[in-house]
């Protein structure tokens, strides 16, 4: 692996903030460079072949079963159970029906007939572009301009078939990625920061903002369910316990003449919360894929390790501390095994850890500028995606 390899996507002109990538099948590597063009949005407009020439952004992974270019248009809600005719049905059990996750989908995807995934989205300060991540000559599919100000996030469904983007604008968006129209809109009282689905139900999704508002959504109705809210300041980033039963939320306190951090356990049904005073800001939060543990970043240079399970204690003895923050917005995440953490770095680097032992395996370097966000691919270990502060996008194995 050397950095010669890596195709980038420079998107200096709109500087990402989050970006998602699918899955690839090829491991052929070209860099791209977007130039902006504010009276098209054709893909063949933006693009040309050049050197590498490394720079910074943010990012996020998730994984398409479904989506060959764009995905095949298909039910974004699940089925739900219907009820065996004449039988009757408790009070008890309606209300399991009524709050419970939905059936899922009879009829899934068959991952060896279905074509593979391979579009990355990226977020920036005017737009968001979806990617053909492993096209040799027309790399960006679509740009998406609906946000009246800076994206600061953007997330598939699980699906794959929308995309749900938040930005400065106080609004969360929902758009159909087949035919780049936008759904729906989902407007707020604060800048929204940081949006999460729900993995066990597409149909809800969180929301947090500069107010300290963390907002459970509704997508069929368009309306919020829920409300979670403790005066502790922005809301940084926030993550589901691997048990879905409760989600973790990073904070920065701001109250009168004290400003600390917090990191909040919230009961996802009870609202019912419990929180974390730490010495640094953590701006990201991750839940490990199978086991019972989560990870804050911390901005204290390390990587700090908390148990899933009450009383959710701070692990004293481990953590990951080669990389550096310094200030910066840096994203963690573990591989879909679990076995690897992969996280930025303030000198422009992407440390790779091991998550038992939390020895340092591997540093790259890769960006003259701190590399914001990293992850690995969540079908194929050995490709990881990377961003840097000055908007270039490396993909590389």
């Amino acid at each position: 692996m050397t950095n010669s390899n890596f195709p980038i996507f420079d998107t200096r002109s709109f500087r990402p903030t989050r970006i998602w990538i699918y899955s690839a099948t090829r491991t052929q590597m070209l860099r791209t460079t977007t130039k902006k063009n504010p009276n098209t949005e054709d893909p063949a407009h933006y693009l040309r072949r050049s050197d590498p020439n490394p720079t910074t952004l943010s990012l996020t992974l998730n994984h398409c079963p479904i989506c060959p270019y764009f995905a095949p248009n298909r039910s974004f809600y699940p089925p739900t159970e219907a009820p065996i005719p004449g039988r009757y049905i408790s009070k008890r059990e309606r209300a399991v029906l009524a709050s419970g996750p939905r059936v899922p989908d009879p009829n899934p995807p068959d991952p060896a007939t279905t074509p593979p995934g391979h579009l990355l989205a990226s977020a920036g300060m005017d737009h968001i572009c979806i990617w053909n991540v492993w096209s040799t000559d027309q790399k960006k599919a679509r740009v998406l301009n609906y946000h009246n100000a800076a994206v600061n996030d953007v997330k598939w469904s699980p699906q794959g078939l929308f995309l749900l983007s938040c930005g400065y604008d106080c609004s969360s968006r929902l758009i159909d990625v087949e035919t780049g129209l936008e759904t729906q809109v989902f407007k707020e009282d604060q800048v929204v920061r940081v949006i999460k689905f729900h993995p066990n139900n597409s149909n809800l999704f969180l929301s947090g903002g500069s107010k300290g508002f963390l907002r459970l959504w509704d997508i069929r109705v368009g309306k919020v369910v829920n409300e979670y809210f403790r005066g502790l300041g922005p809301i940084l980033d926030v993550e589901f316990t691997i048990d879905t039963k409760q989600f973790i939320s990073s904070s920065d306190v701001s109250k009168g003449n004290v400003s600390e951090n917090s990191i909040i356990i919230w009961g996802y049904l009870s609202t019912s919360s419990l929180v974390y005073v730490e010495a640094y800001t953590c701006p990201c939060i991750r839940s490990h894929p199978r086991d019972s543990y989560f990870v804050a970043q911390s901005n204290g240079n390390y990587i700090a390790i908390f148990s899933s399970r009450p009383p959710f204690k701070l692990d004293k003895y481990k953590r990951y501390e080669s990389h550096g923050v310094s200030g910066f917005p840096i994203k963690c995440n573990f591989s879909l095994d679990g076995d690897k953490l992969v996280s930025g770095s303030s000198d422009g680097c992407i440390y790779f850890y091991n998550t038992r032992s939390t020895e340092l395996i591997k540093k790259i370097k890769a960006y003259e500028q701190a590399c914001i966000d990293v992850a690995f691919h969540p079908t194929m270990s050995n490709v990881v995606a990377s961003c840097s502060w000055s908007g270039d996008v490396w993909v590389f194995e």
